[in-house]
């Protein structure tokens, strides 16, 4: 039986609902296997339903693009029975904020998806105006994320700053980001945009803040994706 692999796409700033499901496509055909596409219905707008999460049981990995939602407990359930099975993640942008819960909510706690999870919270960006060069980490240059990923490459996507606390020692950074462009912060570092890790439930875990739709467009940033799937299969 071919290997399952579930895209979760619940944001309403990146298009994940066209931009994952043509991955997910890639994905199936380089990596002969099952991909299925959940999506926020009736549209991504509404922050609280993504139907379809229980089959999340049956996933070998789950990749997820998420951003700021307040699913039901049911729903959150399916997730957190597959952190706790120790199933590998794969995590996209907005992931790192995927839910905002208000204060007192008994669900509060997801709010650290991001860190708990991926490796790193929201913190803040460079602007919608500046994009990134991205350059593979020294040292990292040899794992398999990274085989047939360029050296460097530019992206769209608006730099998320994570440094100095996220990602934690224990992960490893394999590409670095630096912020070019318009820019209203007046002093920007250098910041991690792709790591791998452990998450709480003992699942590896392959975290990249990039995600623009014009970065799925990027042959390097696809493989990229593809790579991080199939890392993640292993």
């Amino acid at each position: 039986m071919s290997k399952h692999v579930i895209f979760v796409a619940g944001e309403d700033e990146y298009k994940s609902e066209l931009t994952l499901p043509d991955l997910a496509s890639e994905v199936g055909a380089t990596l002969g296997v099952q991909t299925s596409v959940l999506t926020a219905q009736p549209d991504p707008k509404n922050s609280s339903n993504i139907p379809g999460l229980d089959a999340l049981d049956e996933a070998d990995v789950a990749v997820f693009y998420m951003r700021f939602r307040t699913l039901p407990p049911e729903q959150v359930a399916a997730i957190e029975r597959y952190l706790k099975a120790g199933k590998p993640v794969v995590g996209f942008r907005t992931s790192t904020h995927a839910f905002r819960y208000p204060e007192g909510h008994p669900l509060v706690s997801w709010n650290h998806f991001g860190a708990k999870v991926l490796g790193a919270p929201w913190i803040y960006h460079y602007g919608h105006e500046s994009s990134t060069d991205v350059a593979v980490r020294a040292g990292a240059e040899e794992h398999p994320i990274l085989q047939g990923v360029p050296r460097s490459f530019h992206v769209r996507s608006w730099l998320y700053h994570v440094v100095p606390d996220y990602p934690p020692a224990s992960a490893e950074v394999l590409l670095d980001g630096s912020s070019v462009g318009p820019s209203s912060r007046p002093e920007r570092q250098v910041n991690p945009v792709a790591w791998t890790w452990v998450h709480w439930g003992g699942g590896r875990v392959f975290t990249t803040t990039m995600g623009h739709p014009e970065d799925f467009e990027l042959p390097a940033f696809r493989k990229l994706a593809v790579n991080g799937v199939q890392w993640a299969l292993r």
